[in-house]
């Protein structure tokens, strides 16, 4: 009897150790991260890093559990925010075909997950700054560095292109961007941030403001808080792409008054594109008119607007004559048009929640570019996106329930997601382009085209067999589940631009002058046309792929019409 007995005490004695052990390793990996989580709201100034400090932020989040794995598994989170996922959590699983990967099967633990993840992103100190030594620019520079800049001002002191780099951001980074769009200065603010401009700010601040570094280049100094680290751009970086050169937009009709119609002008003998252009360049002017002799600047405006080109024979006479005619060569310059470039945040939470919701592929971030330049409000997503937030979508980083933007880019559809929203813009696009567009964005990201070994893998079927039915149901959901719609269709977007987008910032309750929005029509193209070589036009979509895309499109536009829209046009089933 004594020696089960015994076996028995022995047992309990070995299974108290181990609780025992269990627990002090609990206790003692929650004080390590709580340390963490404390040197992260240090003061700012110099350290040792640390371990954990080596780790990319989306590593040290999934080490504590706080990267949900909505973003694990959703395409549209850049690689660079899964960085080091392999290494805690060893092969992803492999990710569920259709659209039923874009959800969680729990909604409230998601988002408790996506608010931590946000607050480790929103690093509320602020970059790390430098010690207390003057700051000096970068090495590697090839620009001239012309000081210290203030950027505290309603309007931005350098309007021209903007993009941000929460790890790599650099100073040739930053020149090289702005060379390449033919902008003369550029400035960099908290360690992150890049302004471009061809005007140099007029309000300097002693060295020693701008204290921050770079945060893809130790020890170089990147600006500060409202603070500009401003450089002279002489020329490009080896290895950078060319400068962007001029764009020719036709002929058109001068005005009956071009000194008092356009803003500034340059006449001289023998003027010639390329000297129109570098003025009106060197001005921030992104329209070059060039008549004779005489060359103008100007910004698109309801009188002079680049939709009224006229045959383009009647510039195409001597130039002696051509002074003295009432035609005009217009040329689009490199630089942004200023005037639509500055946004921000609501002032005050939105009472109405705004969806912008459409397939992958449609064309969204297209829109959001133009609503953005249209309001000059950021707009928000329901998925974080890196690379979307260093293109200047600075909205992306926001909490999507937050209701400081003007409306949430999402690709949900199921009743749960679509009710959260009180209404939405509905963005819908061909479906073949959609899913050529959708697979090109999978394979080789936001600026690329897939390879041919993609388009003729198993994976291109795959893909269209499980996402054109995704395209047919998105639309059905929001027709059926949606408060109040406004539905745009992305071919009449692209053909019929200022028109349709004042009716959708009318639909934000937005109030937007004219020209604000002729401005979005000048920068309508934004940062993410894709470049490179287009692969060879081939068809891709097979005969049954046919068959069973076009059935989806005809049940989509007998909804569209019961719902009292218009159907879908034509041009989406193929002749």
């Amino acid at each position: 009897m004594a020696k089960p007995f015994f076996r028995l005490q022995k047992f309990l004695r070995r299974t108290q150790f181990l609780l025992f052990f269990l627990t002090a390793a609990y206790l003692m990996t929650g004080s390590l991260l709580l340390l963490q989580r404390a040197r992260v709201g240090l003061p700012p100034g110099p350290r040792a890093p640390g371990p954990l400090q080596a780790l990319p932020v989306a590593a040290v989040a999934l080490g504590v559990g706080l990267l949900d794995s909505r973003a694990l598994h959703d395409p549209r989170v850049s690689p660079e925010l899964l960085l080091g996922v392999d290494v805690l959590r060893g092969p992803p699983a492999r990710p569920r075909p259709g659209p039923r990967w874009l959800r969680s099967r729990n909604s409230e633990l998601r988002q408790l997950r996506r608010r931590w993840f946000h607050h480790f992103m929103a690093d509320p100190q602020g970059p790390p700054a430098l010690g207390p030594e003057a700051p000096r620019p970068a090495a590697s520079s090839q620009g001239t560095y012309m000081g210290c800049f203030s950027d505290d001002g309603q309007e931005r002191t350098l309007k021209g292109a903007v993009f941000f780099d929460l790890r790599k951001m650099t100073v040739p980074h930053c020149q090289n961007a702005c060379a390449e769009r033919s902008y003369v200065y550029a400035g960099l603010e908290a360690g992150a941030e890049c302004y471009c401009g061809n005007r140099l700010p007029a309000m300097s601040t002693g060295p020693e403001e701008c204290n921050h570094e770079c945060k893809g280049e130790k020890s170089s100094v990147c600006g500060g808080v409202g603070r500009l680290s401003v450089y002279r751009v002489e020329q490009l970086q080896p290895g950078s792409r060319k400068r962007r050169t001029v764009t020719y937009r036709g002929c058109f009709r001068l005005l009956e008054n071009v000194t008092h119609a356009f803003p500034d002008s340059l006449v001289q003998a023998n003027v010639t594109v390329e000297t129109c252009s570098g003025f009106c360049s060197q001005k921030e002017f992104p329209l070059a008119i060039l008549r004779g002799w005489e060359c103008y600047c100007a910004y698109p405006t309801p009188q002079f607007n680049l939709r009224d080109a006229v045959d383009s024979s009647l510039c195409g006479q001597e130039s002696e004559a051509q002074r003295l005619a009432e035609y005009c060569e217009v040329y689009q310059t490199p630089v942004q048009d200023t005037r639509c470039t500055d946004r921000r945040f609501l002032p005050t939470k939105s009472k109405v929640f705004v969806a912008l919701s459409s397939f992958p592929g449609a064309g969204n971030t297209w829109a959001r570019h133009l609503i953005e330049h249209a309001t000059g409000f950021y707009t928000g997503s329901y998925y974080f996106d890196g690379t979307l937030y260093n293109k200047g979508f600075k909205g992306e980083k926001d909490h999507w329930r937050s209701r400081r933007t003007i409306c949430v880019k999402t690709h949900e559809s199921g009743r749960r997601e679509i009710e959260m929203f009180d209404s939405a813009i509905l963005l819908i696009r061909n479906p073949y382009r959609s899913l050529v567009a959708e697979f090109n964005r999978k394979c080789a990201g936001h600026l690329g085209y897939a390879a041919d070994r993609n388009w003729k893998s198993k994976e291109w079927p795959d893909f269209v067999h499980s996402y054109a039915s995704w395209w047919s149901s998105h639309v059905l959901d929001w027709l059926r589940y949606g408060k109040r719609l406004l539905v745009v269709h992305y071919e009449e977007l692209r053909r019929s631009l200022v028109p349709t987008l004042r009716g959708m910032v009318a639909f934000l309750n937005v109030s937007v002058s004219e020209e604000r929005l002729l401005c979005a029509e000048s920068n309508q193209e934004g940062s993410f046309r894709r470049r490179g070589r287009r692969p060879r036009a081939l068809e891709p979509f097979t005969p049954a792929m046919k068959d069973l895309i076009n059935g989806y499109i005809r049940t989509v536009d007998r909804a569209l019409r019961d719902h009292n829209w218009a159907g879908l046009p034509r041009e989406y089933v193929p002749r």
